[in-house]
């Protein structure tokens, strides 16, 4: 708590004041190509501009494809050189990530960096339009399908270029505030005993879960493919959309635990370009530094028990 308030450094030199430039200063990326899901605003948009100004050739993946050029287009301005792309994505529907991973592999790219980041959060019980509670759908499901999809095309390319692969889940510390038992398996999509902030913290839950999962099998492969999870901190972005007023009354009185847009983007771009992070896989990282999250997360069999039911609700609910 002392070094969130305080913004002092952790034992790696950064902490919750760094900010993504400075995390990244001095890194070349230009050998690398990254996908940045919901890389049109907020965190997303600011990670995508500072890899873009390391070299990195950046696909924003984004729902709104009118706010992905405009972002596009506020990049190229302060940097002309920048190597960009905007492809659709709507994480809320398996046809379309399944649409984004086909037009993603047609552009015969290679891979190097996934950054699953976008995400809505505490709204109310709705569906998505392939039957899964939305909070899930969009943070865990959608997200778990995209990498699934373009998991051969990563191993190639670190196969074919001897650069490690890196994917990093964004999670948040919510994922302590989640269900009896972590995740509720045979209620997902049952309104009864629905809680906007339970739901969100149970998707987050499944992000840290999914990339610990993920790390063992490829670790059990031996692919020189890394996958590790983050929380951003707390930062006001168009992800509160849906309990903007609460916020703004808690940030009002937790003032002193928030971050900027910049300093909120900084363990993601830590998690992605590093060398210090080489080799490094199935961790938590927060303010750049390792943490140790929940029991739940920590938790062997059950991200085996989500890893198995997410196949299998992916499978149902693509079957007509």
């Amino acid at each position: 708590m002392f070094r969130l308030i305080s913004g002092c450094a952790g034992r790696n030199g950064f902490g919750s004041a760094s900010t993504a430039e400075q995390v990244t200063q001095g890194i070349d990326g230009t050998n690398f190509t990254a996908i940045v899901t919901g890389g049109a605003s907020g965190i997303g948009f600011e990670t995508s501009r500072v890899l873009a100004l390391r070299g990195v050739h950046v696909i924003i993946a984004a729902r709104n494809m009118k706010a992905a050029n405009e972002a596009k287009e506020k990049i190229l301005t302060h940097n002309k050189t920048a190597r960009l792309d905007v492809l659709e994505l709507d994480l809320c529907s398996l046809k379309s990530i399944t649409s984004f991973a086909h037009n993603f592999i047609a552009l015969n790219l290679p891979l190097n960096i996934l950054i699953n980041n976008a995400g809505i959060m505490f709204c109310p019980f709705q569906l998505s339009q392939d039957g899964i509670e939305v909070q899930f759908a969009t943070n865990h499901i959608g997200h778990f399908l995209l990498t699934n999809l373009l998991l051969d095309k990563m191993k190639n390319t670190a196969e074919a270029s001897g650069i490690q692969g890196r994917i990093v889940n964004l999670s948040s510390i919510a994922h302590r505030y989640t269900y009896k038992k972590g995740i509720r398996f045979q209620k997902i999509n049952d309104k009864n005993g629905y809680n906007d902030k339970r739901a969100y913290g149970q998707s987050k839950l499944a992000n840290i879960l999914h990339a610990n999962e993920l790390a063992r099998r490829l670790q059990e492969e031996g692919l020189n493919i890394t996958v590790n999870s983050v929380h951003p901190g707390l930062i006001m972005t168009p992800l509160f959309r849906y309990s903007a007023v609460l916020m703004k009354i808690l940030k009002l009185f937790s003032f002193f635990m928030w971050k900027n847009v910049p300093q909120g983007a900084a363990t993601t771009c830590y998690a992605v370009l590093h060398p210090r992070l080489n080799g490094v896989t199935g961790k938590y990282f927060a303010d750049c530094n390792e943490m140790k999250p929940s029991s739940y997360a920590r938790n062997e069999s059950l991200a085996r028990e989500l890893w198995d039911f997410s196949n299998k609700l992916i499978n149902s609910a693509s079957t007509p």
